[in-house]
């Protein structure tokens, strides 16, 4: 795992987490999930199912997100034939705990683990899409990294290499951590997932500028990988300033992998 202990400090945390504890009774058409991830301490994850036979994306959301602001969009994936899971992190929503990098991370593994597992209860489909927006590319690396096998593809909105190409960016109090080293770890990464991976940014995207989705192409070491750029989007409107283009692309993305990995099986 990649050391995060350098710069898992309060003073950076809060510039890359902002928890909200935000939480909304759970719609009609989801269900909740606790996962426990250490002693007393649970994260929040909700399912909404729009197609019973649908493909399931795991999603991890943005930094000033919770998993409730999904109960309105989560339709918007149904109405692409795309059921939505939703994670959060230590601190947000009904979550409990603290949170740093190193956890984020660590995480990651347990919430994949018990989804997987609670679909396999409700007799639903287990093989998945990760997906990551903003922060949430870094568990959705993670988990694209250590489970190739059991992944049938890759999604990154908003997304960025690694946490420290944002710190600089955003000029964060982070000097003599060591930024390199995670830097380059992170790259290294990169480089041997070879999962099909669909990334989506914004042109004028000034938080997480474009360059970040250039080089995650690149890195990539998947040749089976596509980016797709919203002309005039931001950071946070991209899903509205090129709604079309978006859930065409996350639709024919799925699809797309989704028939190959069936071909593949069979």
């Amino acid at each position: 795992m990649i050391d995060y202990s350098q710069v898992d400090h309060p003073l950076l945390l809060q510039y890359i987490f902002y928890p909200r504890k935000d939480f909304t009774p759970c719609p009609q058409n989801a269900f909740d999930l606790s996962v426990r991830v250490g002693e007393g301490i649970f994260i929040s994850c909700r399912f909404y199912m729009g197609h019973s036979k649908g493909p399931w994306i795991l999603f991890f959301h943005g930094n000033g997100e919770v998993v409730s602001d999904y109960d309105e969009i989560s339709p918007l994936y149904h109405q692409k034939n795309l059921n939505l899971i939703v994670a959060d992190y230590r601190g947000y929503g009904a979550s409990g705990g603290v949170p740093t990098l190193t956890d984020l991370v660590q995480d990651s593994h347990a919430i994949f683990k018990e989804i997987r597992a609670e679909l396999a209860r409700r007799n639903l489909r287990t093989d998945l899409w990760v997906m990551g927006r903003s922060l949430g590319s870094i568990s959705a690396l993670e988990l694209a990294y250590h489970h190739q096998e059991a992944l049938k593809g890759l999604i990154l909105e908003s997304g960025f290499p690694s946490v420290v190409r944002i710190m600089v960016h955003l000029e964060m109090p982070a000097h003599g951590m060591g930024l390199e080293k995670i830097d380059q770890a992170c790259l290294e990464r990169i480089r041997k997932i070879f999962l099909p991976t669909l990334i989506i940014h914004g042109e004028q995207d000034w938080l997480v500028p474009l360059q970040n989705a250039r080089d995650l192409y690149h890195h990539l070491g998947t040749g089976e990988k596509e980016l797709l750029i919203i002309p005039s989007a931001t950071h946070n409107d991209i899903m509205l300033v090129g709604f079309n283009e978006y859930f065409n692309a996350l639709q024919r993305f799925i699809q797309k992998t989704d028939r190959v990995k069936r071909s593949q099986e069979n």
